[in-house]
């Protein structure tokens, strides 16, 4: 393989650099060759080379789903993007179950939901239950974690409710419905309910889903933020390091 110069990355299909990409979108169109010409149209408009509309199926009421193929020219300078992410080490259960016994000294509470209308709770198990997600068990098994997943649709106010009547360490929020930022004004809410009731810095806030990032958790006002390819010991280290941190204040 070439030698892959970091500062212009490009995608690549067949061949290194070759900026093959695909696409995959829906259009208010029939499924029928105008409607192929339609999507082939908004991709050239978008810049896009050497186009192959190669899949289309009828959505029915009149829309269309499309796949293609085509060539970009546009690369990106790797060496100049710098992302924020959540820097603690990440240890497993059982390091983590020994690193709360010697620098915590006690059980710590960590409360978990899907706020409002997110009725989704594939996100907030994987972390919390005790079976966990891809070998790694969720804080229900923790020794020394009385974790608390609440489900799916829970009002802000029962959530932050909860939180006090446990005295909680954490609050983790999982919302993975997304449409029209529903997401951010359901974090939003939240956050500001937090600091109203004057609970915001008296534990950790931390979200989670798939479009969410560690950037725009800290925007939002959160501690930290997990996004896809996140972890129930991604959550713990984090959570347990920073109350260790915040001891020693």
């Amino acid at each position: 393989m070439s030698k892959i110069d970091k500062t212009q990355i490009r995608p690549y299909g067949d061949t290194l650099n070759d900026g093959r990409m695909q696409f995959s979108f829906s259009l208010p169109v029939p499924c029928d060759e105008q409607g192929k010409e339609a999507a082939r149209q908004i991709l050239v408009k978008m810049g896009v080379d050497d186009i192959d509309v190669c899949y289309m199926n009828d959505l029915h009421e009149g829309f269309t789903h499309f796949i293609a193929y085509g060539n970009t020219s546009a690369s990106v300078d790797l060496t100049q993007i710098n992302v924020k992410v959540v820097d603690t080490n990440v240890m497993d259960m059982y390091e983590n179950e020994d690193f709360i016994d010697e620098q915590i000294g006690r059980t710590i509470t960590v409360i978990g939901a899907c706020i409002e209308s997110d009725a989704h709770t594939v996100g907030i198990d994987a972390i919390m239950n005790m079976k966990g997600y891809n070998h790694r068990y969720g804080l229900e098994r923790y020794r020394n974690i009385n974790a608390i997943n609440m489900g799916a649709q829970v009002p802000c106010e029962e959530l932050l409710k909860k939180a006090r009547e446990e005295n909680a360490d954490a609050i983790l929020v999982s919302q993975i419905v997304t449409q029209k930022d529903i997401h951010i004004k359901n974090l939003t809410k939240l956050m500001e309910m937090a600091e109203a009731e004057g609970l915001r810095d008296k534990m950790l806030f931390v979200c989670g889903g798939p479009r969410l990032s560690h950037e725009l958790a800290v925007e939002l006002g959160y501690d930290a933020g997990f996004g896809t390819g996140s972890y129930s010991t991604d959550v713990a280290s984090f959570i347990s390091i920073t109350l260790a941190e915040r001891m020693k204040k």
